[in-house]
């Protein structure tokens, strides 16, 4: 197939959008390029060609925000073409790399040249663990920061889960938030910090909530409430359950960094609602509610 030269990357084509589809559409395997389907819905099912379905009327934005980071976006649709579905430990190892190299793109590098963020110093524990006979209940407590994942928090969920793991006395783990929202993703005044991305790549890769997540899903209910967006949703989706209150709200915002999911999401939420509604949600700037989770199978209850 000859492919031309302006297909895919900063300055080149990085979208096809697709009308009038019928029938089947070819797949375009690892070509760096966006496809979209024009539907009737956003979100609906499309043909396994196709990266992702929006409505004409949505076609606009999602055009925008893929046009704004062209290789983020590409390199998203790209990874989760090829994410292996039943190989958690791969499709992690896999989601690494890509968002490693990413850290280290122009993209990435002009959000940080504009961002305003800065690191908010934790002067105390930022996870809270209490044990009630065989129930594990692991807390997120960083209420002023919404439970923003710093470097700590990470580090002291992966040592809570670490002891579920480990201690087969625990017959449930329930993992919740403490103040207004479960966890709004990852401290945006800690993204790049990392001396270099192969460091980075290596220390994700060692210590993933997520893997530990995925390891204790048949024991774990995650409860969500108020913002869940990127890593607290993508952690939480590897859950055996998910329950969400009415107020929650979900979003992948990674894109907008010039990055794409990268607390297991690529993974957790792919096989919860498939690649083309969770390559929607990251290349889409809205949140979803409750109920349109619910409908989508990224929670089990609203409750």
């Amino acid at each position: 197939m000859f492919v031309d030269e302006r297909v895919g990357g900063a300055g080149g084509v990085s979208a096809v959008v697709v009308t009038g589809v019928t029938g089947a559409l070819t797949a375009p395997g690892a070509l760096p390029v966006v496809v979209i389907v024009a539907g009737t819905a956003t979100g609906a099912s499309g043909p396994a060609g196709a990266d992702l379905v929006v409505a004409e009327a949505d076609l606009d934005s999602t055009l925008a925000v893929v046009q704004r980071n062209p290789l983020a976006s590409t390199a998203l649709a790209v990874l989760l073409r090829g994410t292996p579905g039943g190989d958690v430990e791969a499709g992690l190892a896999m989601e690494s790399a890509v968002y490693s190299t990413l850290q280290a793109g122009p993209e990435f590098a002009a959000w940080r040249a504009s961002a305003t963020h800065r690191p908010a110093a934790d002067d105390r524990p930022t996870v809270q663990v209490e044990r009630a006979g065989p129930l594990l209940v692991v807390r997120l407590d960083r209420p002023h920061r919404h439970n923003a994942i710093s470097t700590r928090l990470r580090d002291e969920l992966t040592a809570a889960l670490q002891l579920a793991l480990f201690d087969d006395s625990i017959a449930a783990v329930e993992l919740c938030g403490n103040g207004p929202s479960f966890c709004s993703g990852g401290d945006l005044g800690e993204f790049g910090s990392r001396l270099d991305p192969a460091t980075a790549h290596h220390t994700r890769l060692a210590r993933s909530p997520a893997r530990l997540i995925h390891r204790l899903r048949e024991r774990t209910v995650a409860r969500l409430h108020g913002a869940a967006m990127g890593g607290g949703i993508e952690m939480a989706a590897f859950a055996g359950r998910v329950i969400a209150h009415p107020d929650t709200r979900i979003a992948l915002p990674e894109l907008g960094l010039g990055l794409i999911p990268g607390a297991g999401g690529t993974v957790s939420i792919t096989g919860r609602i498939g690649r083309q509604r969770t390559a929607l949600l990251a290349l889409s700037t809205v949140s979803i509610d409750a109920p349109t989770a619910l409908a989508w199978g990224l929670i089990d209850e609203i409750g």
